[in-house]
């Protein structure tokens, strides 16, 4: 489903990514794991499409990925660092809205209840905490169609309960026939899960 081919990505003289590859089949999860600075976030947002690399390509069903191609954009959920949100809509709205936006008739109350924010539905972004906006964030990858799910750090903010949902969610995902794509500093989340790993700063 997913291929990364020989991706290289630099900021100036400094070589973030030097010639990354790997491929992801449906239902498998591979984990991108190093030491802080080794460029996970730069590869998850090359991936996504948030940001080009200097060479190299990657490639969604044998298609470029792009984040202004709407195939893709179907195909993709992610929760990356800088996440949006809509800060005049509420919990409910937010995800009501997404679900719309891709097609799919609202039904926010199971993942409002799995990710806890059912009494948090009328609150607006602004009014969560950090955590809480984690989980809003993740939420809205759930409430939509996807094929192709990215995440960096999922585990950020979540307590022992909540890096335990974690892996659960993510065993659903990849039974579903979803393809992960993670990064994590968290080796049990990482070895409950992943498939296969991407190393990086080795």
């Amino acid at each position: 489903m997913l291929v990364v081919d020989g991706l290289v990505r630099q900021f100036g003289t400094a070589v973030v990514l030097a010639g990354v590859g790997f491929s992801l089949g449906p239902g498998r999860a591979a984990a991108v794991v190093g030491p802080n600075g080794a460029g996970k976030t730069t590869l998850l947002r090359c991936v996504v499409g948030a940001d080009r690399p200097d060479h190299g390509e990657v490639l969604l069903d044998g298609n470029e990925l792009r984040e202004d191609d709407p195939r893709s954009r179907a195909a993709v959920a992610s929760v990356l660092d800088d996440v949006g949100f809509f800060p005049d809509l509420s919990v409910g709205e937010h995800l009501d809205l997404l679900a719309r936006a891709h097609g799919v008739e609202p039904d926010t109350a199971p993942v409002l209840a799995e990710l806890g924010l059912e009494a948090l539905a009328d609150r607006t972004p602004v009014g969560l905490s950090s955590g809480e906006r984690r989980r809003l964030a993740l939420a809205s990858c759930f409430v939509r169609p996807r094929r192709l799910l990215v995440l960096d750090e999922p585990e950020q903010r979540l307590d022992a309960a909540g890096r335990r949902w974690l892996v659960e969610r993510l065993e659903r995902e990849k039974a579903a026939g979803c393809a992960v794509l993670f990064a994590s500093h968290d080796a049990a989340v990482v070895e409950a899960v992943a498939d296969q790993t991407v190393e990086l700063g080795a």
